[in-house]
């Protein structure tokens, strides 16, 4: 996957733990928190999507990661170390 299959992917989760952002226009600047996603939310749809990517990895390697974009690149980088 590159990175914008991932980003792609990400705000399919997000669609999915948080309904109502469904026809929000997702920008690479959006954080998660910013559109409403708790800290269970975020965990749920990070857990989402390196189970589709089969990524295991600690979370806390996320933690630099400041908006949607950012977790997209750091989830790429990962994932071709692979």
């Amino acid at each position: 996957m590159n990175k914008e299959d991932i980003l792609k992917l990400i705000i399919s989760n997000l669609c999915e733990v948080l309904p109502e952002l469904e026809s929000h226009e997702f920008k690479l600047s959006d954080r998660m928190v910013d559109l409403g996603a708790n800290s269970v939310d975020r965990s749920e749809i990070i857990a989402m999507t390196m189970d589709t990517l089969s990524l295991q990895i600690p979370r806390v390697e996320l933690f630099g990661a400041k908006d949607i974009g950012q977790l997209a690149e750091v989830l790429y980088e990962k994932s071709t170390k692979i």
